[in-house]
């Protein structure tokens, strides 16, 4: 079951300790590739110039992203972001999976948006209304 999913205590030992670039780079990589395929069709220019960090707590890591000319690139982990938002694995594959909405997580203080709250509030409104793609469905199934 999710809410008892933990990330092996290996990996949530080491994971603050771990450079943090990589997560970036992955997220950017991913986001990069499901738009060029049309898996995210989604207008993101209201980030134009911003930073976003996504915080895995559980397990210590953190993505930052900036998004420059209509493109995410990695952003720099130990500058201040202009919004966050924190929440454990089991947390964020319930939203990936469709199990919970943003919102009902944002009101159990499961997911917290930090900074920025407006920019962080449309980005979360946003990626509630983009259907994750089939394959990805398939894979947290």
């Amino acid at each position: 079951m999710l809410t008892e999913l933990k990330p092996p205590k290996l990996l949530a030992t080491l994971g603050p300790r771990l450079p943090q670039r990589p997560w970036s780079d992955a997220l950017c990589a991913a986001l990069t590739l499901a738009r060029a395929t049309g898996q995210l069709d989604a207008d993101f220019s209201f980030l134009e110039g911003r930073s976003l960090r996504i915080l895995v707590e559980d397990l210590g890591a953190r993505a930052t992203l900036r998004y420059v000319d209509g493109r995410f690139r990695p952003g720099d982990s130990d500058a201040p972001a202009d919004v966050s938002f924190r929440a454990s694995t089991a947390d964020y594959l319930k939203l990936l999976r469709r199990i919970e909405d943003p919102d009902t997580l944002f009101f159990q203080r499961k997911l917290r948006i930090e900074g920025d709250t407006e920019l962080g509030l449309h980005l979360k409104n946003l990626l509630d209304s983009v259907e994750p793609p089939a394959w990805l469905q398939r894979l947290l199934a």
